[in-house]
């Protein structure tokens, strides 16, 4: 063995250490958690973040004078800025907390597009979207008649980009893609998509959700008008999301839901709204899933994405070339680049089938349609067996994947 080799068996030795939940036994075998489109495993020091906060720093924060309040609002706002310069993003101003990606978009979707859509406007999103970048948008769409119109997939899973360019016109008042497929790993040309809907005068919306666990996203780079994730993605706790948006379109969009921290002052006569970010932040706020996305973020800052990307390309590869060996195994979306992310059906059978004997060999894959319907229905399919990795992933864990497939094909073919 080379000794770079050993070094970074030994870092992964370390890194599995840190994750809790993938030392277990499922149905008697060790877990292979391949399952991270859906949502990754918890670190360690984001655990212990999110404790310490309930055990010695539980307040609400804002406007309390006590130390309590004023070491939780510390926390709290550091948590802000630890995201912003994670994206890039100039200023924490341009850093809304929300619920996830989901309310991230239905955000924009309620604030932006009632305050700009109107009767005969467009929003173009693709065949590969999430329900959650789609729905929204025919919700707004349906109430004040603009239309919500669709880019085409190429049969290997990639954006139609003669059809993205062709779509765009004046009737085109935002774009809304994903960064990263989650039912296909295809990563969009989002860079020349902002380039060309901006000369148009046209901003765009990233579902970023499964592009922020992968590389490094610079919103400022990119020129994006609005970016959403999660934090469950990124190694942090569930229910806790964030929306980037450029200071020129969120000082003008109206508050999104109304009280607590979003008000400046209360008056029957008429009631004015606080400064940005807190205008967007209704509520009493995930206190614990800051904190703990902070966490995630900086234990991601300490892995590196250097590592990270090697690792994840390297398990992309590997995988593919194994599960391509299979008799019967088709793989659905071979863009030329992808996430880490393969989906996959066996010959004629169902893929809930596939997933549920992969679950009894300790495997845990996603199965279904994804909340991506219209995507299947392009290929045709009624969903996928998805297998998806992350840096804490092995080879070793990919050989039990293929074993555990040709096992399940041979009692299902």
């Amino acid at each position: 063995m080379k000794a770079t080799d050993h070094s970074v068996t030994l870092q992964m030795d370390k890194i599995r250490e840190d994750f809790p939940a993938l030392n277990q036994l499922i149905h008697g075998l060790p877990l292979v958690y391949l399952d991270n489109a859906a949502t990754t495993q918890k670190p360690l020091a984001v655990i212990e973040a999110i404790d310490g906060y309930y055990r010695n720093d539980n307040s609400n924060v804002h406007r309390g004078v006590h130390t309590l309040s004023q070491r939780a609002t510390d926390a709290y706002e550091g948590a802000r800025a630890t995201i912003a310069e994670y994206i890039g993003a100039k200023s924490t101003s341009e850093v809304i907390f929300t619920r996830g990606t989901t309310d991230s978009i239905n955000l924009v979707a309620a604030s932006f597009g009632g305050t700009y859509l109107k009767a005969g406007d467009e929003v173009l999103v693709s065949e590969m979207e999430h329900h959650s970048n789609i729905v929204p948008w025919q919700l707004i769409c349906n109430r004040v008649g603009a239309t919500v119109r669709t880019i085409p997939v190429t049969d290997a899973g990639e954006l139609d980009y003669p059809a993205f360019k062709a779509s765009l016109s004046t009737k085109t008042k935002l774009v809304a893609l994903t960064h990263v497929s989650n039912a296909l790993g295809t990563i969009n040309p989002v860079k020349d998509i902002i380039t060309e809907a901006h000369a148009m005068g046209i901003p765009v919306l990233l579902d970023g959700a499964q592009a922020v666990p992968h590389g490094r996203v610079d919103v400022a780079e990119l020129d994006v008008d609005f970016y959403c994730f999660s934090s469950h993605k990124l190694f942090g706790p569930t229910g806790f999301g964030v929306l980037y948006g450029k200071r020129e379109f969120l000082e003008v969009m109206p508050p999104y839901q109304g009280g607590g921290d979003m008000i400046d002052v209360v008056d029957f006569a008429g009631t004015t709204f606080n400064d940005l970010p807190y205008k967007f932040e209704a509520g009493t706020p995930h206190i614990a899933g800051a904190i703990g996305m902070a966490a995630a973020i900086k234990y991601v800052n300490s892995i590196g994405f250097g590592f990270i990307q090697n690792q994840e390309a390297g398990l992309l590869h590997y995988a593919t070339q194994q599960l391509t060996a299979i008799d019967g195994l088709r793989i659905i979306g071979e863009a030329k680049d992808k996430a880490s992310v393969i989906s996959f059906l066996i010959g004629s059978a169902h893929p809930y089938d596939v997933g549920t004997i992969l679950d009894k060999f300790g495997i845990a894959v996603r199965t279904g349609h994804h909340c991506t319907q219209p995507l299947m229905k392009r290929f045709g399919i009624p969903g996928t067996v998805r297998a998806s990795f992350t840096f804490y992933n092995t080879r070793a864990e990919i050989d039990r994947l293929e074993i555990a497939i040709r096992k399940a094909a041979a009692m299902l073919l």
